[in-house]
C-alpha cells in the first residue's frame, strides 16, 4: 500500500508542478517587480488607528446627543400644560397614518378624524435605506394609547420643538442616521420623517421596551420576581400572571440579573436556575417556557416568597448586577404585610425596592400590597385585565430613573448599546443614549421634579462602522472584530444573523462567533476590562462553508476604543504581515493589462472574473459576474485607474494582476494539453481580485466564488501548505451527481507563495479542476500492482501475488477521503456519484473505525444565527386563547353582567386587540409573513479533520464473524487519507453513523452554562441611590368603571360571531375567597 500511496502522491504533485504553474508564478512576480511595492501590516499601528477612528465618528453622534438632550429638557421646562388641549390644535406627522387610512377598522377611522395629521411627500434616500422627508419628524404612538389623550398632547406639543434641532444636527453632520426621541409616555419622535414600517399583524411597537430605552432610562438591575401561585390564584388570574412575567422579562436587558420563583407555604424556582442569572435570550427563553407550567395550589405565604427573594439578592458568590436591587411580587391579594420580613432584611436602609402587583378581578384589600411598595421605595400596580399588562410591567422603570434624575449631570453619560435591528430598516445598528430629565420643579421652593422625560437616541450603522476598517489589505483571512463589556461582538466576518427580531438585541459572543479555546477566553477577558494587547495562538478555525476545520496560526492585537464601553481587535495569519500595492505609473502597460479584461480575449486568454468590490463610487453592483464586469468595463472607458472617485489601491491591484495571471496562460497553460492529464480546467486566483479560469468553456461549469476572499479553496490553501483537494458539494437530500449529463471535477489548490528580500507572502492561489471519471480510473490504476504498460493480473486468497484496488475492487474497497471526512475519489464505480459526501454515508462501519482510531478528530459547536421554518402552532381556533365564553344560562342571569368575570371579559377582548401573545395568528396573514415563515433557532454543527495519527495504519473492524482489515495512510503534501479495506461480508454488524451535517439544536444546557457564567463587566456607572429622593409616590392603583351598554353589545357580539371551541374553556369564576 506504501508503494501506491508514493505513486498518488508522485501523480499528484507532477501534474501541480506542470500545471498549477507555483513556480512558474513565483517567476513571474520576481521579473515584475518593479510594478509593485511590498506593505507592511503593522498590527498595533492599524489597530490604534481604527479605533481612532471610531471614536471619531461615535464623538460626532455624541456632540449631537447632547444638543438634543439640552434642547429637550430646556424646551419641556419652558412648556406650560394645557388641560384643555384639542387633538385639533397639534399638527403633526403621523407615522401609521397611511397604514391606518388603509386599515378601516383602525382607530382613527373610527373617530373619522384626521385633522391633525400632516400629509408628506417623501424621497427614496440610500443612506437611510427608506424613503425620507427631511423637513419634517414622524410620531409614533403605540396601537395602546390613546391618541387624543391630554397627557399625549401635552407631549406632542412641546416636543415639536424638536424638529429644528435635528435638523441643525444634520446640517453639521450630513452623516447623521436616525435621530429619536422616546418618551416616558410611549410617544416616539424621530428625524427624518418616514412611515412607519407596520407590520400585517398589530403593530406592537413602544419604544419603552427597546433594548437601547431600556438602557438608557436606567441603571443595571439585580431584580427577583416571585409568584403567588396558591390555591385562589386559578384561571384567568393565573393566566395573567404567566403573561405578566413574560412582559416583565421582557424588560430585561443583558446587563440585568434575574430570577423567577413561585410561592405558596413555600417558594421555589421555576426553572432550573437557583440564582441569579444573566437575563440574556436563552435564559429568559429558559424563565418563559417554566412559568407556564406553574400550578395553582395550597395557600399563600408571602413570607415564604420574600424570604426567598432577599436571600437571592443577598448571595454575593455569583455574577450579579450589583446595582439597582429589586423584588417584583405577582399575587391576587393577601392581608399578611409581612413587616418582620422587611425589618430582618430590607430597613433601615431600604436598599431592595418592592414592587407589587395586584392581578384579576377580585375584592380584597390592597392596602397591604400597598403599604409594602411603599414602605420599600417601590410601587404599587394594579393588572385587572390583559390589556394592563403591558404598560404596568414597564413602569417601574420610572421609578429606577429617579435616582439617575436627582444624580443630575452627574448621570448625563453617553452609553453606547448592543447590537440590535433597526425598527426602519437600518439592518443593524448600535444606538447611542443620553437620558433626558425633567427639569421643572413642582411649585416655587418645592423639591425638583425626579421623573424622567424619555431618551434621546441615535443611529450608528454597523456597516459605517465597518467602513472604517481596513479590507483588502489583511488578506484573505485577516479581519477586524469588536466587543462591547459582555463580550458580544459588534464588528466581527461572522456576524451573520440569518434573520433578525427587532424586539431583542442580537447577542453573539466573541466565543461563539470564533471556535472557543483558553487562549480567546484570555484575550476577551482581556478586551472586557479595556486593557491593550498582543498574542501569537495555534487555534482552529471553521472554514467558510463549514464544513472543514484547520488548525492555524493566528495574531491577535487588540485596543480599547476611547469613550465608550468597546474594544477592537485585529487578527493576522503570518503570512499576511505583508502585501503587494501595485504602483502602475506607466498607463501604456495598464491600456495593455486592461485590454485582458475584455471577453474578446478570453478565448485565448481564458476567462476572467473580477471580485465585486467597490472599486469606483459610480459602479454599478451586480450579483451577475457578467454583468459587473461589462458595468466595470463601461466605467473604465469613462475614467482612468487615478481618477479620485476610485479606489486606486483596489484597481492598480486588480489590473497589475489581471497581467500577472495573462502570463501565466502565456508561460504555462496555452501550451499544454489538458485532456493527456485529464483536466478539466486550471486556474489562478489572487488577493487582488481576479480569477482566471483556462480554457474559456471550463468557465461555463466555475461555481466558485468570484470575490477569492469568499471562496473557500482560496481562503483554505493559505492556510494549508500542499495541495487542497475540494470534492463537489453534496447534499445527503439532494439527488446523487449525474456523472453522464454533467462533467463533474475536483478542485485541488494550493497556494503561492513568494519571498521578497526576506519578506514572505502569498499574494495567489494556483489550481487544476480534475475530471472525476478519468481520475477515477487512473486512481484505480495507480492503486495496483502494474504500471501503464502492464496488463492487469488479478490475484485471489490462494494466488501468491498481492491484491490491488483495479483488478480486486469486488474484495477490495479503495478510496481518497479529504481531511474532513468526505468522499473525493474510490474504485468502486457505484461509488462515484456519491463523491463529496460525508464518508459516513458511504461507508458508515469504515468512517466509524478511521475516528476511534484517531484518524480523524471531531469538533462541535453552536450556530446561535441560524434561522428554522416556523413550528405548526397547536391550536388553529379563532377565538382567544382561555377566554371564558359564557353559556345561555350565563347570558340570562342578569347577575352575570354586573360581575367581576364579564368586566374582566370585556378588557380582554377590548385590549387583547392589541396584544398578540392571546390571539392565535391569522393563517393568511402568517403564511405572507417574514417573522413566520422562519425564526431565529440554535443549530448544531459538527466537522471532522485529521488527527494525530500521520503514519500508516492497519486496524481490524471486530465485528465476530463479519470483521473487516483495513490499512489508512495519509497522502504526503495534501490534505488525502487513503483508504484500502476490505468488503464487509454481510451487513450483520452495523456500527453507529457519524453524523456531519447540521442538525437543529436547543444549544448547550442552560442550567449547566450558568455555573460557569462567561467574563462580563456592567455599565462604569450606577445610579440606585439618591438620599433626595421621594418616595410618597408609590401607587394608590385605580379602576375603570364598566359601561353596561357596551358590554351588553359586546357580549352579543361575542356569543354570535365566536365559533365554538373544540377543547374545554377556562372560566374566570371568582376567587374561593369570596
Amino acid at each position: 500500500m506504501q508503494h501506491w500511496a508514493r505513486r498518488l502522491e508522485q501523480e499528484i504533485d507532477g501534474v501541480m508542478r506542470i500545471f498549477g504553474g507555483v513556480q512558474h508564478l513565483r517567476e513571474i512576480y520576481k521579473d515584475n517587480r518593479n510594478l509593485f511595492e511590498v506593505q507592511e501590516n503593522e498590527p498595533q499601528k492599524l489597530v490604534e488607528k481604527v479605533a481612532g477612528d471610531i471614536e471619531s465618528l461615535l464623538d460626532r453622534k455624541v456632540q449631537a446627543l447632547k444638543r438634543l438632550a439640552d434642547a429637550a429638557e430646556n424646551f419641556q421646562k419652558a412648556h406650560r400644560w394645557q388641560d384643555n388641549i384639542k387633538e385639533e390644535d397639534i399638527m403633526y406627522y403621523d407615522a401609521k397614518a397611511d397604514a391606518e387610512l388603509d386599515d378601516p377598522e383602525s382607530e382613527d377611522m373610527e373617530r373619522g378624524s384626521k385633522a391633525s395629521t400632516l400629509r408628506l411627500d417623501f424621497l427614496e434616500d440610500p443612506n437611510f435605506k427608506n424613503k425620507v422627508n427631511y423637513s419634517y419628524t414622524a410620531v409614533q404612538i403605540p396601537t395602546d394609547i390613546y391618541k387624543g389623550s391630554t397627557v399625549i398632547l401635552n407631549e406632542l406639543n412641546w416636543t415639536e420643538a424638536l424638529e429644528n434641532v435635528f435638523i441643525e444636527n444634520r446640517r453639521q453632520d450630513p452623516t447623521l442616521l436616525w435621530q429619536v426621541f422616546g418618551s416616558a409616555t410611549g410617544v416616539t419622535r424621530y428625524y427624518p420623517a418616514t412611515p412607519w414600517r407596520a407590520p400585517k399583524k398589530i403593530d406592537l411597537y413602544d419604544v419603552r421596551r427597546r433594548p437601547w430605552y431600556i438602557q438608557g432610562a436606567s441603571s443595571p438591575k439585580d431584580m427577583v420576581i416571585i409568584v403567588d401561585v396558591s390555591g385562589s390564584v386559578s384561571g384567568l388570574t393565573l393566566k395573567l400572571m404567566k403573561t405578566s412575567v413574560c412582559e416583565m422579562l421582557d424588560t430585561l436587558s443583558d446587563d440585568d440579573y434575574v430570577n423567577v420563583a413561585s410561592f405558596n407555604e413555600k417558594a421555589q424556582p421555576v426553572s432550573c436556575f437557583t440564582h441569579l442569572v444573566q437575563a440574556n435570550v436563552r435564559n429568559k427563553k429558559v424563565f418563559k417556557e417554566a412559568v407556564q407550567g406553574m400550578v395553582a395550589k395550597g395557600t399563600t405565604g408571602y413570607k415564604a416568597g420574600f424570604e426567598y427573594a432577599f436571600d437571592q439578592l443577598q448571595n454575593s458568590n455569583i455574577t450579579r448586577a450589583n446595582c439597582n436591587k429589586m423584588i417584583m411580587m405577582f399575587t391576587d391579594g393577601g392581608e399578611d404585610r409581612v413587616q418582620d420580613v422587611f425589618e430582618k432584611y430590607n430597613w433601615p436602609n431600604r436598599t431592595v425596592r418592592v414592587f407589587t402587583f395586584s392581578v384579576g378581578q377580585h375584592n380584597y384589600d390592597v392596602t397591604p400590597l400597598q403599604w409594602m411598595a411603599c414602605a420599600n421605595k417601590g410601587y404599587y400596580f394594579e393588572i385587572p385585565s390583559i390589556g394592563a399588562i403591558r404598560i404596568n410591567t414597564q413602569e417601574y422603570l420610572d421609578v429606577l430613573g429617579r435616582p439617575m434624575v436627582l444624580a443630575g449631570k452627574e448621570a448625563k453619560q453617553v452609553q453606547w448599546t448592543n447590537v440590535y435591528e433597526d425598527a426602519l430598516g437600518l439592518g443593524l445598528v448600535v444606538t447611542g443614549t443620553l437620558p433626558v430629565f425633567n427639569l421643572t420643579q413642582d411649585g416655587p421652593g418645592e423639591k425638583k421634579n425626579q421623573l424622567i422625560l424619555g431618551v434621546m437616541g441615535i443611529d450608528v450603522a454597523l456597516s459605517d462602522i465597518k467602513r472604517l476598517t481596513p479590507n483588502y489589505t489583511l488578506g484573505a483571512n485577516g479581519y477586524v472584530f469588536a466587543i462591547d463589556l459582555n463580550g458580544y461582538v459588534l464588528l466581527h466576518p461572522n456576524l451573520k444573523p440569518q434573520t433578525t427580531n427587532f424586539r431583542e438585541p442580537v447577542t453573539l459572543d466573541f466565543l461563539d462567533a470564533e471556535l472557543e479555546d483558553e487562549n480567546k477566553e484570555e484575550i476577551r477577558r482581556s478586551m472586557i476590562d479595556g486593557n491593550k494587547g498582543h498574542k501569537q495562538i495555534r487555534t482552529l478555525v471553521k472554514s467558510l462553508d463549514e464544513r472543514y476545520i484547520d488548525e492555524v496560526m493566528r495574531n491577535y492585537t487588540w485596543v480599547p476604543i476611547r469613550s465608550t464601553n468597546y474594544s477592537l481587535g485585529l487578527v493576522l495569519p503570518p503570512y499576511s504581515t505583508f502585501y503587494l500595492q501595485a504602483n502602475l505609473s506607466d498607463q501604456i502597460l495598464q491600456v495593455k493589462y486592461f485590454e485582458f479584461l475584455l471577453p474578446s480575449s478570453f478565448e485565448s486568454e481564458g476567462h476572467v472574473f473580477i471580485a465585486p468590490r467597490e472599486y469606483c463610487k459610480d459602479l454599478n453592483a451586480s450579483d451577475n459576474n457578467t454583468e459587473f464586469l461589462k458595468n466595470f468595463i463601461e466605467l473604465m472607458e469613462k475614467v482612468t485607474p487615478d481618477s479620485k472617485q476610485c479606489n486606486n489601491f483596489l484597481l492598480h491591484n486588480l489590473i497589475l494582476d489581471t497581467g500577472i495571471t495573462q502570463q501565466l496562460v502565456e508561460r504555462v497553460w496555452r501550451d499544454q494539453d489538458l485532456n493527456t492529464y485529464s483536466l478539466l480546467a486550471v486556474f489562478a486566483a489572487t488577493d487582488g481580485g481576479i480569477t482566471r479560469v483556462f480554457p474559456n468553456k471550463a468557465a461555463e461549469d466555475w461555481t466558485e466564488n468570484p470575490e477569492p476572499f469568499n471562496a473557500s479553496f482560496y481562503r483554505r490553501s493559505l492556510d494549508n501548505h500542499g495541495y487542497v483537494f475540494k470534492p463537489p458539494h453534496q447534499d445527503t437530500l439532494l439527488r446523487p451527481l449525474e456523472l453522464e449529463n454533467d462533467t463533474v471535477g475536483v478542485l485541488v489548490s494550493t497556494a503561492v507563495e513568494l519571498s521578497l528580500g526576506g519578506r514572505t507572502l502569498r499574494p495567489a492561489v494556483v489550481g487544476v479542476k480534475l475530471d472525476l471519471e478519468a481520475w477515477a480510473e487512473k486512481f484505480k490504476v495507480l492503486a495496483s500492482n502494474r504500471t501503464h504498460q502492464d496488463q492487469p493480473q488479478k490475484c485471489g486468497p490462494s494466488s501468491h501475488c498481492e491484491m490491488d484496488c483495479e483488478v480486486n475492487n469486488e474484495d477490495l474497497l479503495c478510496v481518497l477521503i479529504d481531511d474532513g471526512g468526505f468522499l473525493v475519489l474510490s474504485n468502486q464505480n457505484h461509488q462515484w456519484d456519491q463523491v463529496g459526501r460525508f464518508f459516513s454515508e458511504v461507508d458508515a462501519n469504515l468512517m466509524l473505525a478511521l475516528y476511534n482510531n484517531s484518524f480523524y478528530t471531531r469538533k462541535e459547536s453552536f450556530d446561535y444565527q441560524a434561522a428554522c421554518a416556523p413550528q405548526p402552532p397547536g391550536n388553529l381556533g379563532a377565538a382567544p386563547r382561555g377566554v371564558f365564553v359564557p353559556t345561555i344560562a350565563d347570558f340570562l342571569n342578569l347577575a352575570w353582567w354586573t360581575s367581576a368575570a364579564a368586566w374582566s371579559l370585556f378588557q380582554q377582548l377590548l385590549c387583547g386587540l392589541i396584544y398578540h401573545g392571546w390571539f392565535q395568528a391569522d393563517p393568511a396573514e402568517a403564511e405572507g409573513s417574514p417573522e413566520a415563515r422562519e425564526s431565529s433557532c440554535v443549530m448544531k454543527q459538527t466537522q471532522y479533520y485529521f488527527g494525530s495519527v500521520n503514519a500508516s495504519y492497519n486496524a481490524i473492524i471486530d465485528c465476530g464473524n463479519c470483521s473487516r482489515l483495513f490499512h489508512a495512510q495519509r497522502l504526503t503534501n495534501t490534505n488525502l487519507l487513503f483508504v484500502v479495506a476490505e468488503k464487509p461480508l454481510c451487513s450483520q454488524c452495523e456500527a453507529g453513523r457519524l453524523l456531519q451535517k447540521e442538525t437543529h439544536s436547543d444549544g448547550p444546557e442552560q442550567c449547566e452554562l450558568v455555573q460557569r457564567p462567561r467574563y462580563r463587566r456592567g455599565p462604569h456607572i450606577c445610579f440606585d441611590y439618591n438620599a433626595t429622593e421621594d418616595t410618597s409616590d408609590c401607587g394608590r392603583g385605580a379602576s375603570f368603571p364598566p359601561s353596561l351598554s357596551v358590554l351588553v353589545s359586546l357580549q352579543l357580539l361575542l356569543l354570535l360571531g365566536l365559533p365554538p371551541r373544540p377543547q374545554p374553556q377556562v372560566h374566570a369564576h371568582a376567587s374561593p375567597r369570596l
